[in-house]
């Protein structure tokens, strides 16, 4: 799980989505002159010289204004709600920004429909940009935000089918851990995460306040999934004695050498004050305010049972994955085609290494620690990587009162201005022992999540594009990556290597194509069970707990696997052209200069990489 902002619609501060606002839309460029005919010779003339003149005249114009409407929308973006400027960015006045417009966000139905609009507006004005003026830089960017904003439009109108609760990845899951790891690094830090700590209340009366509007419109959750929303609020009742809240902000508070032992302690008496007197009780309001609101979803099956479900499912996909393939069901059959080559591997691995069966109880990996399985990685992996900015991290652990509210591991993002220092969170939850951790800490860290952003953070000039996320890339290269790490020198056997490797990532892709056969073809329990028997003897309770985790949060998997798929694919092209010239190293810097971005963006510079690379044999 990457704790990533967006590039979206305000919809909420926490999951840090951030919409396309700017208050002054500069003009339109002036286009260059047309060129003359390639068979024409253009005699050399005062007329001429003016000519290019112009021309350099119009794009050094056009560049300009690019530049200063990218950074607008940065500004602005940046410093509209407090906890994403504070995540964002260590030193916000070293941008020039003063403070945030809100603390949270302004999370209702208005606001929704106004940043519907204002993307409308964006869109018109980023078309009159000629792209033959710009930098190649800028014509990237240019294309990337398109892109984004065509996806986007795909959602109008259906605000109300947004989900901001839900088990695991939600706002109220996440938002504790992201104020737990709201780093203090001046006085006011300390006054911001109280005043925020303070506005909690009245940010979840918004929350209830849009689940009350989803259930007038016949749009509300499921009773299941409502009551497994509940069971997740119910993890932050904390007690006195068993608050992770207070002892992370206490250890917080002894970093900041400025802070007299009287500060600390009446710091100390307003942080317990305010998890009493308000974080409590926001969720408990939360939770009874969604209690009056069960029997009023009557819908159990996928989201395509809802009046534009479908319609609604397919943004979802494309917002969470940015794939390149035209239609959903072109998708599926290459997601099926995949999964069933990895099934098709392990069958034959097993078939020629039928010791391997023993090996899968009792198969260990060199490093077992998280210390050590990181420090290998990070080693191990620049023989196929490129070198890395030099960097922290830390290895945290999951408050145990939060265990079965969480991911099995997730990475939080280090500020744009401050990559040196990152956080990984490992669930020791018994429920993920199945999980092994040196491929999660790959996954997560090396060259994972943690490599890939400080990677571009230290190799993007664009303060945009670095608050650009595009969950199909990020959830995508750290599942491709994963998938690596299994043929690293990490003490495996080979086979057992290639044969966890197949069967992990048929494994999700058994999730993801129910995820579009439930939530897009409107399959009914009956019939996942039936697609179940395929795979399994005997499904059991699989049958309910997939089906509920797919209605619970769709298109959630189609991140990891269809953007791992991305990745595969270009990999395999690459192979099959380049052949023995084929380099990793060269393949892995291409995708990671370009950063971020949606797949049918990435495509076509592909391309052009490609056909470079094989001119240069």
């Amino acid at each position: 799980m990457n704790l990533t902002s967006g590039f979206k619609k305000r919809i909420t501060s926490l999951t840090l989505v951030f919409l396309l606002f700017c208050t002054s839309l500069l003009e339109g460029c002036t286009r260059p002159p047309e060129n003359p005919s390639p068979t024409t010779a253009v005699p050399f003339s005062e007329e001429t010289a003016q000519s290019y003149e112009h021309f350099e005249e119009s794009q050094l114009k056009a560049q300009k204004e690019f530049d200063e409407l990218m950074e607008t929308i940065f500004l602005d973006e940046v410093s509209h709600g407090l906890l994403d400027l504070h995540f964002k960015l260590k030193d916000p006045s070293a941008y020039g920004i003063s403070g945030a417009e809100f603390l949270y966000g302004d999370f209702t139905l208005d606001a929704m429909k106004e940043s519907c609009q204002e993307q409308q507006n964006l869109f018109k004005t980023l078309n009159n940009y000629d792209p033959g003026l710009l930098t190649d830089d800028q014509k990237l960017t240019l294309r990337i935000i398109q892109s984004l904003l065509n996806t986007e439009k795909k959602s109008y109108g259906m605000e109300l089918y947004s989900q901001p609760l839900a088990v695991t990845i939600g706002v109220q899951a996440q938002l504790p851990i992201l104020l737990s790891e709201y780093a203090f690094y001046r006085k006011q830090d300390v006054e911001d995460y109280l005043a925020l700590l303070g506005a909690i209340k009245e940010y979840y009366g918004q929350l209830l306040d849009f689940q009350r509007q989803k259930s007038e419109a016949g749009l509300m959750m499921s009773d299941t999934v409502l009551d497994h929303v509940i069971e997740s609020c119910e993890s932050y009742l904390l007690t006195p004695g068993d608050n992770f809240m207070i002892d992370t902000f206490n250890s917080r508070l002894d970093t900041l050498p400025e802070l007299s032992d009287e500060e600390k302690t009446t710091y100390r008496q307003q942080n317990e004050a305010l998890l009493e007197n308000t974080f409590i009780p926001a969720y408990q309001m939360l939770i009874d305010g969604l209690k009056e609101l069960r029997g009023t979803g009557t819908n159990e099956k996928g989201l395509c049972e809802y009046p534009e479900g479908k319609k609604f499912y397919e943004y979802l996909v494309y917002s969470a994955t940015g794939t390149s393939y035209s239609s959903i069901e072109e998708l599926l059959k290459d997601m099926e085609l995949t999964m069933n080559k990895q099934l098709v591997k392990t069958s034959l691995l097993l078939r020629q290494h039928p010791d391997l069966i023993d090996e899968l109880d009792t198969f260990t990996y060199r490093q077992t620690e998280p210390k050590a399985i990181m420090e290998e990685l990070k080693t191990l992996s620049m023989k196929e990587f490129p070198s890395l900015a030099e960097c922290n991290y830390t290895l945290k652990t999951v408050p145990k009162s939060l265990e079965l509210s969480l991911s099995p591991a997730f990475y939080l993002v280090s500020p744009m201005d401050d990559y040196q220092d990152n956080v990984i969170f490992i669930n020791e939850n018994p429920r993920f022992v199945s999980n092994a951790l040196y491929n999660t800490l790959a996954h997560e860290g090396y060259p994972g999540h943690l490599y890939q952003n400080v990677y571009f953070h230290t190799h993007c000039n664009s303060n945009i594009r670095k608050i650009l996320s595009f969950k199909g890339y990020s959830e995508g290269w750290a599942t491709y990556v994963e998938q690596l790490s299994y043929s690293l020198d990490n003490g495996l056997r080979p086979e057992l290597a290639e044969l966890l490797a197949a069967n992990s990532l048929a494994s999700l892709g058994l999730h993801a194509c129910l995820d579009i056969y439930i939530n897009y073809m409107g399959w009914d329990k009956e019939q996942v069970r039936k697609y179940l028997e395929n795979y399994y003897d005997e499904p059991g309770t699989l049958t309910d707990a997939l089906y509920n985790a797919m209605i619970e949060n769709p298109a959630n998997y189609l991140s990891y696997y269809v953007g791992c798929m991305e990745f595969l694919n270009m990999r395999e092209t690459a192979e099959k052209e380049l052949g023995k010239n084929f380099d990793p190293k060269a393949f892995h810097t291409f995708l990671l200069d370009i950063g971020e971005a949606p797949f049918d963006v990435i495509q076509s510079y592909f391309t052009t990489w490609l056909t470079a690379q094989k001119s240069s044999q």
